[in-house]
């Protein structure tokens, strides 16, 4: 299963999104889970590799991946029908190179916030995923939402959303999604993100694997 990650917007969220997702799948559900860093920044990669230098042992691999080479490690990860395959999308969609990247996708998470050049970002980014892949399901994860604020647009902005996909049960802003790495989540998150990823995982990868 490919499981893309992404939004036009730099600074929606995307992988620590990534790194949550990887974490939860491996930890709680013991998926065999790799990663492709394909983000300009490679803020996965770079912590997957300071990890390594810790000796630690990864739960899972994180590689930089490069547009072009793409075609040649989706056919190589692909060959075992339970790998699932998490790609931190770059943050711009100007690029060809995208376009079988996005083919392959199972499933398309965006993470997004409620202000108008995130909403706008997000919006452009599913019309063009769209529009290049119209089979696989679109979630849009509200994301980085504080408690003590009203977003009085956050109704019209899901009814727009929700042409596209499902908008999903929100992230809330915590400083400890800065400690998030590529070896664990900390367990103080754990309330905030299972709801998510537990709704996530049995609506759409769990049957994804059944199918397999």
């Amino acid at each position: 299963m490919v499981i893309l990650i992404g939004n036009q917007k730099g600074g929606a969220g995307k992988s620590t999104v990534t790194l949550l997702l990887a974490n939860y799948l491996s930890e709680i559900h013991q998926q065999k889970v790799t990663v492709l860093d394909m983000d300009y920044q490679q803020s996965v990669a770079s912590k997957y590799e300071k990890a390594k230098v810790l000796d630690n042992i990864a739960p899972y691999e994180v590689i930089p991946a490069d547009l072009k080479h793409f075609p040649i490690l989706l056919k190589v990860l692909t060959k075992n029908p339970k790998e699932i395959v998490l790609i931190d999308l770059p943050g711009k969609m100007d690029d060809d190179g995208l376009i079988p990247v996005i083919v392959s996708g199972d499933l398309i998470l965006s993470p997004f916030n409620y202000d108008e050049f995130s909403v706008d970002s997000t919006l452009l980014f599913a019309m063009v995923t769209r529009n290049i892949n119209s089979q696989a399901p679109i979630v849009f994860i509200p994301n980085r939402i504080k408690s003590n604020v009203r977003y009085t647009t956050r109704h019209d902005v899901d009814k727009v959303l929700t042409e596209f996909g499902e908008v999903s049960l929100a992230l809330a802003d915590r400083i400890d999604f800065q400690r998030v790495d590529t070896l664990h989540t900390p367990a103080i998150l754990f309330p905030v993100i299972l709801p998510l990823f537990d709704a996530i995982y049995e609506k759409y990868i769990k049957r994804k694997e059944l199918k397999c």
